[in-house]
C-alpha cells in the first residue's frame, strides 16, 4: 500500500501549482486578417481614416497651407495651373482639378447649422459678400481632403468605390473635428484652415475644414 501512496503523492505535488494556471494562447495572426476581411467597407475605411488624422492628414494640411489672399491674388495674375504648381496638388492626370490647403479669416455673414449640409458663409473680403463656404456637415461634399493628401494613392486600395469611401470617412472626422460656439453666429468673426477644390478660375470656395475659430 505504501508503494502505491508514493507515486500518487508525487504526481499530486506536480500537478497542484498547474490548478491554478491561466494558459493564454498567442494571437492568430491568419484571425485577425479574418477579422478585417468581414469588415464592411465603410468600417475598414473609417478605421483607416481615424489611424491617419492626427499623425499624417492634419500636419499635412498645415504644412501644405497658403493664405488664401496670397492664392487668391496667384490665381487672379498668373492663372490656376501656376497657383497649382506652387501651392496645390492633384492627381495624377491633367483632367483632375488642383486641391489647395488654405488658412483665412472673415466676417460670418450667414450661417445653416440646422441642415445636414450645415456651412458657414464668409466675407474674406470685407465687401459684405461671402466668398468662401466652410462645410460643416455632417454631409460634406467632395473629396478634396482626400485627393490634397500626397500619400493617399488610388492604386493602394481594392477600387473606385473603396477609395470613394475614404473620402467620404475623411469628410467624417472634419465634421467631427469641428465645435461651434452657442447662440447666433451671424456678424461673427471666424478663422479657419482647409482644403477645397478648384477646377476653373473663378470657382467658389467650398472648404472642407480642419480648423473653425469663431471669435
Amino acid at each position: 500500500m505504501r508503494d502505491i501512496l508514493t507515486p500518487l503523492a508525487i504526481l499530486s505535488c506536480v500537478l497542484l501549482p498547474l490548478a491554478g494556471c491561466k494558459i493564454v494562447k498567442d494571437p492568430d495572426p491568419e484571425a485577425a486578417t479574418t477579422e478585417a476581411e468581414q469588415m464592411t467597407d465603410e468600417a475598414r475605411m473609417a478605421a483607416f481614416a481615424e489611424s491617419i488624422w492626427a499623425d499624417q492628414v492634419v500636419p499635412t494640411v498645415n504644412e501644405s497651407t497658403v493664405a488664401l489672399p496670397d492664392l487668391t491674388a496667384l490665381i487672379n495674375t498668373q492663372g490656376l495651373d501656376a497657383a497649382g504648381a506652387a501651392h496645390g496638388l492633384r492627381p495624377d492626370g491633367e483632367a483632375n482639378p488642383w486641391n489647395f490647403a488654405v488658412s483665412g479669416q472673415g466676417k460670418i455673414v450667414e450661417a445653416n447649422t440646422e441642415s445636414r449640409a450645415a456651412k458657414l458663409m464668409v466675407d474674406t473680403t470685407a465687401d459684405g459678400v461671402a466668398d468662401v463656404t466652410v462645410q460643416l456637415g455632417p454631409v460634406v461634399r467632395g473629396t478634396a481632403l482626400r485627393d490634397a493628401m500626397p500619400f493617399i494613392v488610388f492604386t493602394d486600395f481594392r477600387d473606385q468605390i473603396e477609395f470613394a469611401k475614404l473620402a467620404r470617412a475623411l469628410n467624417d472626422l472634419a465634421h467631427s473635428a469641428v465645435a461651434l460656439p452657442e447662440g447666433d453666429l451671424v456678424g461673427r468673426d471666424v478663422s479657419f484652415t482647409g482644403v477645397f477644390t478648384m477646377r476653373n478660375k473663378g470657382d467658389k470656395v467650398e472648404l472642407v475644414p480642419t480648423r473653425v475659430q469663431v471669435e
